[in-house]
């Protein structure tokens, strides 16, 4: 019952009647019932023998290709109707709709969009759309079809009037308090109106869940941008988790896709915000739990799936204080990401002099020609044509580039003062975040940019060093400060120009370490630096490392000096987590002697490897009585220490800069 004046319009667009629109566009507020309204579109569909095809624009990847692969059979198929709900999420996708996608189906196909905002200008403007297109604005239910609502929901006649009073014709807030009413949880016949019905009515309901547990699941769906069942057990638990998922998608505000159940957006900002007001610690362990599940979806998802897991764990950013960065993004499908095709080159040649000039476009020319692959391009999803685009440099040699840009140039200075890459490494660079449109300020096609960069952070392999560039340090300087990525040098440029760029050192600051820094990030405000004794630590350079290791070598069993040792302001310490554990000298000594043993592995070491071994690890009183423990002449003993010295600087020096040793279950940097 209800909204019989959309029902008519579907079925007349279902028989194909004349001066029937085979597209319509539902548009209202949220909770007004749109998603309701298309369920029973769907039901008419499959009553009358069509297939019916749904594209959820919450979980649909914004793009021309995301969302022809959600549509499927809807391309080509026969007397299919085709659903989209959410559309706000992916309305930048409308203009490619109107102009190629829509026009390629067939004859015989139904379309439904619904979505919070009206059709663009654009569309109502077009003539060849005007018998095609029609608008349905939903409002709220009239006085006799909210009632009947109530009545199928089998709520009392005798509560109806208060509960009408309170709701209105909101259908959702009708629908809550039905299930209030249902449940006897509250009287009401004292309920009176107040200016947010929704969040009124979810108090009452949430004082009323079954369990803890049943709690946590719905604030866990509040707080995710879609929560699977594997999502649950991260939070709530494995053996709980299959039956709060059965239970959260049997409620009369959720809703699921492909990706997973979704909660009504009112209803998800009301418990939010209510969950973190009540009980912040919690709060704040859901939101920790539920980033480190999603950051293991990103570490093992498919290509295909990547950027829909990095944007599933972005989503929680808009919770912390890097909010403003994340909140307007709001909307998205107007851009999407391809590769740089040959066409390309002389357009992101003009967009970088429009906005850089010349000098930065000689830099891009040279990259054009040298690391093409390194381009990522953002077209216009309505004509296909290239609006930014982002150079996202693989770095691996520090004489490509350097003489013709002094940004690159800089960054390999700072990583040879700090040690080489090993063979296995490389660095990743955003040199150039170009969009004309919106540069260097914070938009839809740079949250694109961002999506890319942060899942190549967190999927990379080998990954030692990676920078980004700025043109603008004021606005985006707290982002990466938060980001783990220190600013490290400026560089002046054309037209009073200064670009700041922004590094991270990988070998220092493993992925598990930053992400428990920086993702999902605070909550309350941004996460000051440990105090520390005396000046703040610093990188070791391979001389004083060295130097630091010949003296744990001599306070190898001496706890109290070995505590004192420089070594803890090595790289290898931050990923060893010695500082972490219970006794710190004691994981020093253990990577001392692992280093000690991957040495005696070597067959070329074994006379530098018992020199080392009969000195420090069998504690022999002075080093003439090594040598006398050995058989040698003191100056033959001398000879073989001083080799075993270097090599055992070499292996450490090599784990130092991210090279992985020998696992022996106790101290395995990573």
């Amino acid at each position: 019952m209800g909204r019989s004046l959309e029902l008519g319009r579907f079925r007349a667009a279902l028989g194909g009647a004349p001066g029937a629109a085979p597209v319509l566009y539902v548009h209202g507020p949220g909770g007004v019932g749109k998603s309701t309204l298309l369920r029973r579109f769907e039901d008419e569909a499959r009553q009358a023998g069509r297939r019916t095809v749904w594209v959820d624009g919450r979980q649909v990847n914004p793009s021309p290709a995301g969302f022809e692969a959600e549509a499927g059979e809807a391309v080509t198929g026969a007397g299919v109707v085709l659903f989209v709900d959410g559309f706000e999420r992916c309305q930048g996708l409308e203009g490619w709709l109107r102009d190629r996608f829509l026009p390629g189906l067939r004859e015989d196909a139904v379309v439904v969009l619904a979505g919070r905002r009206p059709p663009s200008a654009e569309w109502l403007c077009d003539l060849a759309w005007s018998d095609l297109l029609e608008v349905l604005q939903l409002g709220s239910l009239d006085p006799r079809t909210a009632a009947a609502l109530l009545e199928r929901r089998g709520v009392a006649p005798a509560q109806h009037e208060a509960l009408l009073a309170f709701a209105g014709g909101h259908p959702l807030a009708l629908s809550l308090a039905a299930s209030v009413s249902l449940a006897g949880s509250a009287d009401t016949s004292e309920w009176t109106p107040g200016p947010d019905v929704i969040a009124t009515l979810l108090s009452v309901l949430v004082g009323e869940l079954p369990s803890r547990s049943h709690r946590l699941a719905l604030e866990t769906a509040a707080h995710a941008l879609t929560t699977t069942e594997p999502l649950l057990g991260a939070v709530v638990g494995e053996r709980e988790a299959a039956e709060m998922f059965t239970w959260l998608r049997e409620l009369p505000f959720s809703g699921y896709g492909r990706q997973g159940l979704f909660l009504h957006e009112l209803v998800s900002e009301v418990l939010d915000h209510d969950f973190r007001w009540r009980d912040l610690d919690n709060y704040e362990q859901m939101h920790v739990r539920t980033g480190h599940y999603l950051l293991q979806r990103v570490r093992t998802a498919s290509e295909a799936e990547a950027m829909n897991a990095v944007r599933a764990l972005t989503y929680l950013k808009r919770y912390g204080p890097m909010a403003p960065y994340f909140r307007k993004i709001d909307r998205e499908g107007d851009v999407y990401e391809d590769v740089l095709r040959p066409d390309d080159h002389e357009q992101a040649v003009r967009m970088t002099v429009e906005t850089e000039g010349d000098r930065s476009a000689d830099v891009v020319r040279f990259w054009l020609r040298e690391q093409p692959g390194a381009f990522r391009m953002y077209r216009s999803a309505q004509t296909g044509e290239l609006v930014a685009f982002m150079l996202w440099l693989r770095l691996t040699d520090p004489e490509v580039g350097s003489d013709l840009d002094p940004v690159v140039a800089e960054a390999w200075a700072g990583v040879a003062r700090k040690g080489p890459l090993l063979p296995d490494q490389h660095m990743l660079m955003s040199r150039f975040m170009i969009y004309p449109g919106a540069y260097g300020q914070i938009s839809t096609v740079g949250h694109l940019m961002q999506l890319r960069i942060c899942g190549d952070w967190i999927r990379s392999r080998g990954l030692a060093w990676s920078f980004i560039t700025s043109p603008d340090a004021e606005l985006w300087g707290p982002l990466m400060d938060h980001l783990g990525h220190e600013e490290l040098f400026r560089t002046p440029w054309d037209h009073g120009r200064v670009f700041t760029t922004y590094a991270c050192d990988w070998r220092v600051t493993p992925l598990e370490i930053w992400f428990d820094r920086t993702q999902p990030g605070a909550l309350t405000e941004a996460p000051s630096a440990p105090a520390v004794d005396g000046p703040p630590r610093r990188t070791l350079s391979r001389e004083e490392f060295e130097t630091a290791v010949r003296q744990a070598l001599r306070d190898l069993h001496r706890s109290d000096a070995l505590r004192g040792s420089a070594l803890f302001d090595s790289r290898l310490a931050a990923r060893s987590g010695w500082t972490e554990r219970e006794d710190a000298a004691e994981e020093l000594r253990r990577t001392l002697v692992s280093a000690v043993d991957e040495l005696g592995r070597d067959p070329k070491s074994g006379k530098p490897h018992r020199a080392l071994a009969t000195t420090y690890l069998s504690r022999a009183s002075t080093q003439e009585a090594a040598a006398a423990r050995l058989g040698l002449p003191y100056s033959t003993y001398r000879r073989h220490l001083a080799e075993g010295h270097k090599r055992l600087c070499e292996v450490l020096w090599h784990w130092e800069l991210g090279g992985a040793p020998v696992d022996d279950g106790r101290t395995a940097p990573v």
